[in-house]
């Protein structure tokens, strides 16, 4: 009789606590249930700002004779100053700064190379390079960035290029190639550089020189459309591939070495070489780290460079900075852009801001059929920040406009590229502002394992995510089971 009445009570509970699970679901009081949002983003997303300490800046008003240029902070990639940032447009011999970076990454500085027909009949500037002449891949790259060699450029791209030929081709001697395995060993080394390119983030930049000479690349779609490609790059992204240079390749000493040489002789092949430095701008400011000048009748005037001041590194981009007789004009505008980078722009920490977000507004969460250690009582779950990993570094992250869902992950470039650790702050104006968004879910179902993120920190400047941290879940949280309902039933009555 005992067990009767014990199993009917059990039944009993066990109806009703599902029934109040059931009606719970159904109209849960305030939030939202797991796996799902509020009905608009502003809803569930709090934003808190910074106000200028300062009065409010004007907007940088720079006189720049190039019809595109970039300002950017080398260490977060963000663009500074803008002036048709992301306008595809031909980069003349700026090309090889990706060149360089790649020879050093694919190849060591004392390998030995032959020189085929094709290189040497590369059109001035010229190393004058003979075929079957043969050369280090350390004493090209010095040619290659201090004098700008054209044929030094198609000597090294075939060197690493041929390497990703099948055989018997990658074991032929270049000295011995035709054109067309020339071209074909140059083509190699282009997909190599279209992959860093889209690897670092670039998406509108093609490559088809290693030198920078202008090109037309042709495509036939499968629907038989033909497709042409020239040979650019934007401002933005160049200076992108400057910061990947400069910054973070594992090669980066040895770029820095080889194009902060001001002098490089050498001899080779009976002959004596001297190649002097053309990058007038690691003379004119402290802290200039590196550069590359470019020129072709159709890019223009380009350069791109690099300095460091006080721990701010900063990457100037410039394409068609005039034409002859105005060669001078790149200097000019690169000071320019860098005085206005070092005299405005400073490290801002988040947290040292004030606008950390204040983690005792996390309250315990509750969930929905959550087992409990008392019958009848409502299970909650303690939240907690969890940092999450960075923004990719290539252009940060746009927030969400109105209307848009808050929780899910927002979509966004995800390159395979490098992940640096979650930005701490940025290079900022003093009147500029930070803005942090967060939100998380106000009601969660069971079960709830630990570690699950129910929401989300945003720290964004200028409307671009910066910083974001997840919101998680702190405990696990089981669902309501029969086995469970029967523990506590035998240890109400029992015992």
């Amino acid at each position: 009789m005992r067990i009767r009445i014990i199993g009917g009570l059990f039944c009993a509970l066990f109806l009703t606590v599902q029934m109040g699970v059931r009606a719970q679901e159904v109209c849960p009081k305030g939030g939202v249930s797991a796996g799902g949002s509020s009905s608009s983003a502003g809803e569930l997303f709090m934003r808190r700002g910074l106000s200028p300490a300062v009065e409010q800046l004007p907007e940088a008003d720079l006189s720049l004779y190039a019809t595109a240029a970039v300002l950017m902070d080398g260490d977060t990639g963000r663009v500074l100053y803008g002036k048709a940032a992301d306008t595809p447009m031909a980069m003349a011999s700026t090309t090889k700064i990706l060149t360089c970076i790649l020879v050093l990454e694919n190849a060591s500085l004392e390998e030995t190379l032959e020189v085929s027909a094709y290189a040497a009949g590369m059109p001035k500037v010229k190393l004058n390079l003979q075929k079957g002449e043969q050369y280090t891949v350390g004493d090209l790259l010095y040619s290659l960035m201090l004098e700008s060699h054209n044929d030094s450029a198609v000597a090294l791209a075939e060197h690493v290029g041929r390497r990703m030929l099948e055989p018997p081709l990658s074991d032929k001697p270049a000295g011995e190639y035709t054109q067309e395995e020339s071209q074909a060993a140059v083509a190699a080394f282009a997909r190599l550089m279209n992959e860093k390119a889209v690897e670092l983030g670039c998406r509108d930049s093609w490559f088809i020189t290693p030198n920078g000479l202008d090109a037309t690349q042709e495509f036939t779609l499968q629907d038989g459309t033909v497709v042409q490609k020239e040979h650019c790059t934007t401002a933005a992204e160049l200076a992108r591939i400057m910061s990947y240079c400069v910054l973070d390749s594992p090669k980066k000493e040895d770029f820095l070495k080889i194009t902060r040489t001001s002098n490089y002789s050498f001899y080779a092949n009976g002959r004596s070489f001297s190649c002097v430095n053309h990058n007038a701008f690691l003379n004119m400011m402290d802290g200039a780290l590196s550069g590359k000048t470019g020129f072709t009748n159709k890019a223009g005037y380009c350069y791109v460079g690099a300095l460091e001041r006080d721990g701010r590194t900063f990457v100037v981009a410039l394409l068609a900075c005039g034409w002859p007789n105005h060669k001078t004009w790149k200097w000019s505008d690169t000071r320019e852009l860098m005085e206005y980078g070092v005299e405005n722009y400073f490290f801002r920490s988040f947290e040292d801001e004030g606008t950390a977000f204040d983690e005792t507004l996390l309250k315990p969460v509750r969930v929905l059929n959550g087992q409990t250690n008392i019958l009848g009582g409502t299970a909650y779950v303690e939240l907690a920040v969890a940092e999450d990993e960075a923004v990719p570094r290539e252009s940060g992250e746009r927030k969400p406009g109105s209307g848009e869902e808050a929780i899910p992950e927002p979509e966004g470039t995800e390159s395979v590229a490098r992940k640096r650790q979650n930005v701490e702050g940025l290079l900022m104006r003093a009147d500029e502002e930070i803005q942090v968004e967060y939100g998380w879910e106000k009601t969660l179902a069971a079960p709830v394992e630990s570690g699950t993120q129910v929401g989300e920190i945003r720290y964004i400047v200028d409307g671009v995510v910066y910083k974001r941290e997840r919101i998680v879940t702190v405990d696990t949280v089981d669902e309501i089971c029969f086995e469970w309902c029967l523990r506590q039933v035998l240890g109400r009555f029992l015992f």
